[in-house]
């Protein structure tokens, strides 16, 4: 990625390539080439032992810092919204704009058991208030140990069994970059306001390793801040927000094809854009009335 960018000190960077070799070591550069490459050609590194223990330990670092940063903010939707929790109501509101014709469209209307996988799922404002109406379980998956337990706790009241009952099933205390979730359990995975955590390397591994939790027609959707030009770098937190072109450049390095695309509205105007992604592993296809046919998703299986 080619992109100049800055961070939030002032620093301005050629490309996004510079940053990450930067924060991360040289090794973070070969590791997002090695992504594309095939199995034989990623597994020859110029690099010796040394630049990748390096490597290992400026990425430890990088992450360490971000969960140091999260662990110090309230578990409240006020904390994990930056004190916005004003934009709650808006969010959800667009968030379901944007996922029920997903649904009817490639689920058809016909009762049917949907699964979700909330990512990054903080304490739970996303599933209790958005991804419950829609799916018969959401297991969630967070690596701030306070968020999760209270997402736990405020999830509760959710844990009812019944025929055609809506909980929260399952928590996972793992951070992205070290999960992989069951094959083929998943209707939709949700990825909201987390995935800049991920250097590019890793969100592309995250990506490759999440194919296979989907279900034939199962799709992902991305929701994300947008950066106007390049990306910016949040020192404080360690996160990366990156423009739409930056996006489409990693979706295409991940295999990935948008299906549908849409701007959150009403935000405050002091706030990033945000947009909404849903992504399918196969290209969506166009009938000849115009409309595009459903695809099924055919994960790739992880070569170790």
């Amino acid at each position: 990625m080619d992109s100049r960018g800055f961070d939030s000190a002032g620093r301005v960077f050629s490309s996004a390539t510079e940053m990450w070799a930067e924060e991360l070591g040289s090794s973070a550069t070969a590791s997002t080439t090695a992504e594309a490459a095939s199995p034989a050609t990623a597994t020859e590194g110029s690099g010796g032992a040394s630049e990748e223990g390096a490597g290992d330990g400026k990425r430890k670092e990088w992450y360490s810092k971000a969960i140091a940063y999260w662990q110090g903010v309230e578990a409240s939707t006020e904390g994990v919204l930056g004190g916005y929790g004003c934009v709650n109501d808006v969010d959800v509101k667009g968030s379901d704009a944007f996922l029920r014709p997903l649904l009817a469209d490639r689920f058809g209307t016909a009762k049917r058991h949907l699964v979700a996988l909330d990512c990054g799922s903080g304490i739970g404002r996303v599933t209790k208030n958005f991804l419950l109406r829609h799916f018969n379980e959401v297991d969630l998956v967070e690596p701030v140990s306070h968020f999760l337990e209270a997402a736990r706790e405020s999830l509760t009241g959710y844990m009812d069994q019944g025929e055609d009952s809506h909980k929260a099933a399952n928590f996972y205390c793992v951070p992205l970059q070290d999960f992989t979730p069951e094959e083929g359990k998943y209707d939709v995975i949700w990825i909201q306001w987390c995935i800049g955590q991920l250097p590019d390397d890793d969100f592309i591994s995250f990506f490759n390793r999440a194919k296979v939790g989907l279900k034939p027609d199962g799709f992902f959707v991305l929701k994300e801040n947008i950066a106007r030009n390049g990306f910016v770098l949040d020192k404080e937190d360690n996160s990366v927000t990156r423009s739409d072109p930056y996006f489409r450049e990693l979706f295409k390095r991940c295999g990935l094809y948008i299906l549908s695309v849409k701007d959150q509205k009403e935000l405050p105007e002091e706030l990033f854009a945000v947009k909404m992604y849903a992504l399918v592993t196969s290209q969506p296809k166009i009938q000849k009335s115009g409309k595009r046919r459903r695809p099924k998703n055919s994960p790739r299986m992880i070569r170790s």
